[in-house]
């Protein structure tokens, strides 16, 4: 339990919170009332509140800061359709709140560490950078400027490549050990997962691949569709991607608040499952499963074994302003030469939302264990560029319902 290398990261992260909000106007803070946004207003409290509900309130005891906290930032309690008529701080105070639970975290820690502590603070970390990765889905969502967060590093080039990567297949652990520390609870417990051979590509697919299936009417042709993504694709009047638009002579997309030519070569992003097994089926490929994604990503913490990701490896921490080329990062290859399965764009796969053998919830109870209920999400794999190299790996589980269309996401195929 490093206590100095855990304060560095949590001061880190509440440095990106507000490089990623603060540039933004009080009406921007609030936004359009949409069901697959939060008012960021309402969510940068909802952050501290996070924070100060498990490291001060669990972890400590102490009593809650704000008199009606919870009335307003418990994301479980407080409807999402309500967030925007609330009673919510202003700017200048929600700020001054964020501050007053960090600086409470702080002194804990430099007390001391224990292991509940330490726990709950990673946590409240992790918790942190995925609102991170969500203020990034809604400044494209709304069409806010690109988060002048965004580092400009070169990206490792490489040269083209294609084609599948054969898998024998066979038995393999799955899933994350029970380890002193921090693990999500979906990732447990570790058990033993067979797959059949399969073959999966190489790249994820990119836009130019996908553009030639809307060019080919592929959003027209009922049979190419499930039957929920065909009613979904008429409900939604859904004739391409949802940033893109026909500029006359070919595709452009919206990136943020700008419109550019489409990027033949970078990753396809902000598509859904439905729109991803579209375009299997016109292909004649198919989406991997959750088994086979993490069989072929190894059997080591990354792709590329067991150094954390930097910027020869991987597309990660907002290093650039966007999704890159699907050939970029040769250094942070597979050994069988699978590129980008860390980073650049989550990749849909064909398995539902499911628990474990052996699943016991973690301590945040509402994490995982009410959606595994519902069983209408889909699990993503390996993270986009906004998401933190220090929380993902080859076993993070994200889920999300299958008609979403703002996540950072694309997806790779395997073949028939």
């Amino acid at each position: 339990m490093d206590r100095s290398a855990l304060l560095t990261r949590l001061r880190d992260a509440r440095a990106r919170t507000l490089d990623l909000v603060l540039d933004l106007t009080d009406d921007e803070m609030i936004g359009k009332q949409l069901e697959i946004v939060n008012p960021l207003l309402w969510e940068i409290g909802h952050v501290a509140w996070f924070q100060e509900r498990w490291c001060l309130r669990q972890a400590r005891g102490h009593p809650g800061l704000l008199e009606h906290g919870d009335a307003l930032y418990d994301s479980i309690a407080v409807h999402h359709d309500t967030r925007w008529g609330l009673p919510l701080l202003g700017r200048s105070e929600v700020l001054h709140y964020m501050e007053r639970v960090f600086q409470r975290v702080e002194r804990e820690l430099e007390k001391g560490i224990d292991e509940e502590l330490f726990e709950l603070a990673t946590l409240s970390l992790f918790h942190e950078d995925m609102h991170g990765e969500a203020f990034c889905m809604t400044r494209q969502t709304l069409g806010y400027p690109c988060p002048s967060a965004s580092a400009e590093t070169a990206v490792p080039g490489g040269e083209r490549i294609g084609g599948d990567v054969p898998f024998e297949g066979g038995a393999f652990p799955m899933g994350s050990e029970a380890e002193p520390g921090f693990t999500f609870d979906n990732e447990g417990s570790r058990h033993t997962r067979e797959v059949a051979p399969f073959r999966m590509a190489r790249t994820c697919v990119t836009q130019a691949e996908f553009a030639e299936f809307v060019d080919a009417g592929g959003y027209e042709t009922e049979s190419l569709w499930s039957r929920e993504g065909w009613a979904w694709r008429q409900r939604e009047s859904a004739g391409h991607p949802v940033y893109w638009r026909g500029d006359g002579g070919g595709w452009e997309r919206r990136h943020y608040a700008e419109w550019k030519a489409l990027e033949p070569r970078l990753a396809v992003h902000h598509v859904n499952v439905h729109e991803a097994e579209a375009y299997c089926r016109w292909a004649r490929r198919r989406l991997p499963t959750e088994a086979e994604w993490e069989f072929a990503a190894g059997s080591g913490r990354y792709p590329w074994g067991e150094q954390a990701p930097d910027n020869g490896t991987a597309h990660l921490d907002l290093c650039c302003s966007g999704v890159c080329e699907v050939d970029a990062y040769p250094g942070g290859g597979s050994a069988l030469g699978l590129r980008q399965m860390i980073g650049n764009v989550w990749e849909w796969t064909a398995s539902v939302f499911a628990p474990y053998p052996g699943f016991r919830p973690g301590r945040y109870l509402e994490y995982s264990k009410p959606w595994f209920q519902d069983k209408d999400h889909r699990v993503l794999r390996g993270g986009s560029y906004t998401t933190r190299g220090r929380m993902i790996s080859n076993r993070f589980r994200n889920f999300y319902q299958p008609d979403r269309r703002d996540i950072i996401a694309g997806f790779r195929t395997c073949a028939l």
